[in-house]
């Protein structure tokens, strides 16, 4: 069995994709916009101004895969209960990757020591997706 989180946009899953990419050091292996669904049925769904927006992506970051989509208005829903939890063991690659993902976003606790963790951070992003940042090494 393999988790792997599933993040929904209202439109802005390409640019937040790219984004990750490059925060994250991954490489998206799929991205299909909804015009380009083999499945007629599926284009047909959703307002013509969708047909450019996202079906499906798939971002490989070391041997995890994130994954999401632009969720059409009338089933989107506002993301909440959940955060994507990256663990790390280099102290510099963790301010890198909290700082990056914060940027234009929202800090919830910045990234400082913890009884559990050498560094920990929470934020939302710019594309309101929740993450937590944990390293548990000092790196030194």
């Amino acid at each position: 069995m393999k988790l792997n989180p599933y993040l929904m946009f209202n439109g802005q899953c390409e640019a937040a994709f790219k984004f990750y990419e490059q925060c994250l050091g991954g490489k998206i292996t799929t991205m299909m916009t909804y015009g380009e669904s083999p499945e007629p049925a599926m284009s047909d769904q959703v307002p013509p101004q969708w047909r450019n927006k996202i079906l499906h992506v798939g971002l490989i970051v070391g041997d995890q895969e994130l994954m999401g989509s632009d969720s059409p208005p009338e089933y989107r829903e506002e993301t909440k209960g959940f955060s994507v939890s990256i663990n790390l063991n280099d102290p510099a690659e963790a301010e890198r990757i909290f700082h990056t993902l914060a940027e234009n976003g929202k800090v919830q606790m910045p990234l400082q020591q913890t009884f559990w963790a050498y560094r920990f951070g929470m934020l939302v992003d710019q594309f309101g997706i929740p993450w937590m940042i944990n390293c548990d090494q000092s790196g030194g």
